[in-house]
């Protein structure tokens, strides 16, 4: 165990690192990017008499109002039981703050945990397993939607189950489509005839573009699994990218488009916010970003607005994003903090509201049969083209090396896209650095 918390503390001083580098990414679902306080506020302290069972969390902001009522309803129905729940920042910061608490032995019962950050902490055996638990409730995995279940088994353990979670999709201004007699794109072959017919060029400066996108891994890594690659390779001994040629191809494809005008690239910090604005104020015409953004394009665009899958080159593909729910191995009320977990997903009070007033996505299969849920779809379509596109999840970025590796990537990314390098020679760099990482 000593050295499992001393692989996860050398990781904590790396995210240390990086929280105050630019680098860092703006636009998937992030828990709550700007909402993060200096120092995590203190609990409140549980009723006397009660099982305490302490919930740290992401949600800020509006997300963090609707997290305080999941957490009074749930106390108000369990008179034995009371959960604190505490906003620790945003998923990077929960991760920091979680691995030092491991080391310390002062982790919370229940925890979310970014789904790309489950291997680290399972690796280092810190989670509990849940299939007794889920066993004993009467449920199983079969009770999941497939595509959001990819980061929750590790070395034959269940240690996490799905939340908040989120997919990249298309969305697109119909308006602007329309009027220029253009279809929504299904193919990166059509994306790439929509997106140059929308340019609009005056006096050298680009008033309108067709296609944005935050700076992010994500959607680059979206791109490399429509052309059947993947990040890692299946034996996790190097990229899945590289020797298929898939890298080389994704980033000509974006590197044609933005020398045409076709793709504003953002600069990196706060790029999420930037494609978002300039999404809605009509000065680009598709935006891949987060199936969490679709209720504020929804609420500010004054045009026709309709989600897509994202387009198509081999085949449809997308990767998850987004937090997942795990029991602390360390907790001291595990029967209690499983209660809180199981209600989660399966009281229609609990996960399900949660996921009807957030605009995250429904995980499990009830859920989606729900009468809330269909009544929902039927009133914002837009929300049920991201659930059907759930149906080509696929992550392959499943690795314990993920996280000095991805700083590794962003770095090429910015190389390519920004610097004009050469796309091959910057590839061949990252492999190789990538390959080192992963021998450690």
């Amino acid at each position: 165990m000593k050295k499992n918390v001393s692989m996860i503390m050398a990781s904590t001083m790396l995210l240390g690192v990086l929280a105050g580098c630019n680098q860092a990414p703006q636009a998937k679902d992030n828990g709550t990017p700007g909402a993060t306080p200096a120092v995590a506020p203190a609990a409140a302290p549980a009723k006397a008499g009660k099982t305490t069972i302490q919930y740290w969390h992401s949600m800020g902001g509006k997300n963090g109002e609707y997290t305080d009522a999941l957490i009074k309803r749930f106390n108000e129905s369990h008179p034995d039981i009371e959960v604190v729940g505490t906003f620790q920042g945003g998923y990077d910061e929960v991760v920091t703050k979680l691995q030092q608490a491991a080391a310390a032995n002062t982790a919370p019962d229940v925890s979310m945990l970014e789904r790309s950050f489950v291997q680290l902490f399972a690796d280092a055996d810190v989670l509990e397993d849940l299939t007794p638990y889920l066993k004993k409730s009467g449920l199983s995995t079969d009770d999941f939607v497939p595509g959001l279940m990819g980061h929750s088994t590790f070395n034959k353990k269940l240690v996490t189950l799905p939340l908040n979670r989120s997919t990249p999709i298309l969305h697109v201004n119909k308006t602007m489509l329309d009027e220029k007699g253009l279809k929504v794109p299904t193919t990166w072959e059509e994306m790439k005839t929509v997106a140059n017919a929308l340019v609009i060029k005056e006096n050298g400066a680009y008033k309108r573009q067709g296609l944005s996108m935050p700076f992010d891994d994500w959607y680059v890594i979206a791109m490399m699994t429509q052309s059947k690659g993947r990040f890692f390779n299946e034996e996790g001994t190097s990229v899945g990218f590289y020797d298929n040629g898939v890298g080389l191809k994704v980033f000509s494809y974006l590197k044609d488009l933005q020398n045409t005008g076709a793709l504003f690239y953002p600069p990196t910090q706060d790029s999420g916010n930037i494609v978002n604005q300039m999404f809605v104020d009509g000065k680009i015409g598709m935006l891949f970003q987060s199936t969490g953004s679709i209720g504020s394009m929804a609420q500010n665009a004054k045009f026709e607005y309709v989600t897509s899958f994202l387009p198509q080159n081999d085949v449809y593909a997308t990767p998850t994003g987004g937090a997942n729910v795990t029991m602390l191995a360390s907790s001291k009320n595990k029967a209690a903090a499983w209660e809180f977990i199981n209600w989660l997903m399966t009281d229609p009070k609990g996960g399900q509201q949660f996921v009807i007033d957030t605009g995250y996505l429904p995980f499990t299969k009830k859920m989606v049969e729900s009468k809330e849920i269909k009544e929902l779809y039927a009133k914002e379509p837009n929300r049920k083209v991201a659930y059907d596109q759930l149906q080509y999840a696929v992550d392959t970025n499943k690795h314990l090396a993920w996280t000095p590796i991805v700083q590794e990537f962003r770095s090429a990314m910015q190389a390519i896209m920004y610097d004009n390098k050469d796309i091959q020679t910057t590839l061949t760099t990252f492999k190789n650095s990538a390959e080192k990482l992963m021998k450690k």
